[in-house]
């Protein structure tokens, strides 16, 4: 079973759609996160989830086998592969953090969006194009794994 966090770091001024923030994903091998780094892995998380989300789309409904995702501004990468089960590993740096199913791996990633939703998207600018583009993609996402 695979769980994954978003989260906006905390104290960077007014909301904008360049604020930082941190991936983490745990899986039953363990857990990695772009927090905690030397260097700092951050990344632009408003660009960054919607860039994970149309990454992992041709993914989870079987138009390939793998699929790779780096952070916006970001050197945090996740490798995501299907093998002839059907299971989705999910790994960093060569190293699998844990297996899922595709409607697994697809729910865990839309719980963390609306988490995400919940406690941050509403301080954007009405008109941000980093809020329009996640909802675009989180729409496009949920048609596809429907």
């Amino acid at each position: 079973m695979i769980k994954m966090t978003f989260t906006v770091r905390p104290d960077q001024g007014d909301a904008s759609d360049f604020d930082l923030g941190d991936i983490t994903c745990e899986g039953e091998n363990g857990s990695v996160g772009s927090a905690g780094h030397t260097p700092d892995q951050g990344m632009m998380i408003y660009l960054s989830v919607p860039l994970l989300l149309d990454s992992l789309r041709p993914l989870l409904t079987g138009e390939r086998k793998a699929a790779g995702f780096v952070g916006t501004d970001s050197s945090f990468r996740l490798d995501f592969t299907r093998d002839r089960k059907g299971f989705v590993s999910v790994s960093a740096k060569g190293t699998v953090v844990g297996k899922s199913t595709p409607a697994e791996l697809a729910d865990a990633v839309l719980q963390a969006v609306r988490e995400l939703d919940e406690r941050s998207l509403s301080a954007l600018p009405a008109g941000s194009g980093a809020r329009s583009d996640l909802r675009s993609s989180t729409e496009r996402f949920r048609a596809a794994v429907a």
